[in-house]
């Protein structure tokens, strides 16, 4: 994984790195479980979590997000009691320059100014006000949702915020015009 911090990844710069085709030694995404709880049960309340920024959301903070969700849903709901879904995908590949990293970078970085860089992992290119994952749970479960995804999104390195949709209508949650 890069040994660079995750707010060097956290910028939208240049276009999106997503041909992996083309790409030798893309690492695998850790988030593999997009959908969790019981996709087909009947939950009239959607609760989604919002980032309020553009960035860039690595593979590993995607995952952290979601266990951090799933555990307190399981914990409070059951496996059968909610339906939490990740709504994003890292399709973006990071790349690093490897000799320009630790102390005294600066003394060695002189050479190579336009490295390219290897891949090292990958990220989701999240827009402002796009829905990061979404918690469905019975009417009555709203505050254990809100709460889960709260955790989730401490675990993300945008600002975000909570929307509850009830039958396809927005109940709370948007910024009074």
């Amino acid at each position: 994984m890069a040994r660079k911090p995750a707010r060097m990844w956290k910028h939208i710069k240049g276009p999106a790195y997503t041909r992996k085709e083309y790409i030798s030694g893309v690492p695998n995404p850790k988030i593999v479980i997009f959908d969790m709880g019981d996709p087909n049960g009947d939950f009239p309340v959607n609760v989604h979590l919002v980032a309020k920024e553009s960035v860039q959301i690595r593979h590993n903070a995607l995952e952290a997000a979601r266990v951090a969700a799933n555990q307190y849903l399981m914990e409070h709901l059951g496996r059968s009691g909610y339906h939490l879904k990740i709504r994003v995908y890292p399709h973006h590949v990071l790349r690093e320059h490897k000799m320009a990293v630790g102390a005294g970078a600066d003394r060695i970085s002189k050479g190579m100014r336009m490295a390219f860089g290897k891949p090292v992992g990958t990220a989701a290119r999240v827009k402002s006000g796009q829905i990061v994952m979404t918690a469905r749970v019975p009417k009555d479960r709203i505050e254990i949702a809100k709460t889960a995804l709260k955790r989730a999104g401490m675990k993300l390195p945008t600002p975000v915020r909570i929307i509850v949709e009830e039958n396809g209508r927005v109940v709370e949650g948007l910024p009074q015009a």
